[in-house]
Parts: C-alpha cells; structure tokens; sequence
C-alpha cells in the first residue's frame, strides 16, 4: 500500500480512493502514470499516515502534499491529524491538492479547520462554468458543483495563507483565460498544469 510517494522535491500523501468526481483528465485513468500504485486496498487509518509520513525525512522536501488517487478532503479528520503531527515535529509546508467540493460533501463549511495547519490549498477548477464542469467532471452534485468550488475558495482564503485555483493545460485557451477572469475576479491566484497522458 503506498501511502506516501515523492514528486520532484515534495512528498506526497495517498489517503483515500474516495471522490464525488469522475473527471475525464483524471490521472486515475492513465495506467501507469506512477511507478507506484496508488490504488489503495484499504483506507489507511490516522496512525499509519502519521507513521509513514514521519519515517522520512521531511527537511529533504519543499512541500507536504495531500494529494493521491482520491479526494484527500474526503478524511478530513485523518489529513487533519497527520497535519498536526507533522506540524509537531516539523515547519516544512503543507498543501492539499482539492476538487473543492470538502463544504458539499459534508454540507457544513468545513474551512476553518484548516486554519494554522494547512499552508497552502491547490483547487481544482477545470472550466469556466456549472455546465461544462459537470460536462467534464461529471460531479455526483451536479451543476452545483461549481459554485460550490467558487465558495469554498473564497472561504479558504480567510484560513490558509495561500489558496490557488489549477486548470489543466488541455482546455482551449478561451477556457483558461475565462477561468483567469474568474480567479481574478475572487482574487485567486490560477495555476495552469500540465495534463499527465
């Protein structure tokens, strides 16, 4: 079971399958895009994140990132515990790489736990609007699931220092410059990825 996996200089966390989308883009969909296999066989309880994360050295690594083959905010409270403990022992940063969707799916604003320990949320945004993101994210929310990303980015801010949307370098160009009128708009700042074929 891979639980912690390392990406250039940041170490990354692989904490659940789970995830209210089923994109198009999704890495989930390439075979072999990581020499390690992310697909979990069972959900890793709290302890054994914290283990495995504090069997490395975490001064080697820029960043601590939530991010596997699922929605991370999908265990809040387990990526919550291990950020405590990291956070105990360490002042290396710590990022979540979300859909966004944490208030939805617990249908509660989840933003203020995440307050003094995450340092940085990386929200995926994908398109310029409810239709085409349901489109391409085909979201068990629906058309809803867009605003609800907008609202949980905004509501962020007052919690982490550094919230920033992404889009995947696949969409047209209007796209993404729509999705930068958007983060502009809420003062967000936009990342443009590369997609992993």
């Amino acid at each position: 079971m891979t639980i912690t996996y390392e990406i250039d200089d940041n170490l990354y966390v692989n904490v659940t399958n789970k995830c209210p989308n089923a994109c198009e883009f999704c890495v989930r969909n390439v075979k072999g895009a990581f020499k390690d296999d992310l697909w979990l066989e069972k959900e890793p309880d709290s302890s054994e994140i914290i283990k495995d994360i504090l069997s490395r050295d975490l001064n080697k690594y820029k960043q601590l990132v939530f991010c596997g083959f699922g929605e991370p905010l999908e265990r809040i409270d387990e990526v919550l515990a291990a950020s405590k403990a990291v956070k105990e022992k360490s002042n290396i940063n710590i990022r979540i790489n979300t859909n966004g969707l944490a208030n939805k799916i617990y249908n509660t604003d989840i933003t203020p736990k995440l307050q003094s320990l995450i340092d940085s949320i990386s929200i995926s945004l994908n398109a310029k609007n409810a239709k085409e993101y349901d489109d391409v994210c085909h979201s068990k929310y629906g058309l809803d699931a867009f605003p609800a990303i907008l609202d949980f980015a905004v509501k962020s801010k007052a919690y982490v220092k550094d919230v920033q949307f992404s889009v995947v370098d696949c969409l047209p160009a209007e796209d993404i410059a729509a999705c930068q009128k958007i983060s502009d708009e809420l003062g967000i700042r936009l990342k443009i990825r590369k997609e992993i074929k």
